[in-house]
């Protein structure tokens, strides 16, 4: 199991169509047999700071999704409406809980 931080900050004003976007993806991310699960996370300090942490079963899984025409139509969407900068994304990779 791999887990994935996608990091983003939102343009001032676009927060909630950055929510609802994120809602549709996080349905896309569900049809995925690799996904595990995901949530979104907001910045309590900078309220347009967000971050998708998503767990899935390999990263081969995740780098798919990435690679798949449905995130990158999503993803094209997001960097010219709602995007201050490029997301980021980070692998983790295989961790255990404590």
């Amino acid at each position: 199991m791999v887990t994935v931080g996608m990091y983003y900050e939102v343009r001032p004003g676009q927060e909630q169509v950055f929510q609802d976007t994120v809602d549709q993806v996080m349905d896309l991310l569900s049809q995925n047999a690799g996904h595990t699960k995901s949530a979104l996370y907001r910045d309590v300090k900078n309220p347009r700071s967000y971050a998708i942490i998503s767990e899935w079963k390999s990263r081969a899984d995740f780098t798919n999704f990435l690679q798949s025409d449905v995130f990158k139509q999503v993803a094209s969407f997001g960097k010219h409406e709602l995007l201050e900068q490029r997301p980021r994304h980070k692998i983790y990779g295989a961790e255990s809980e404590l």
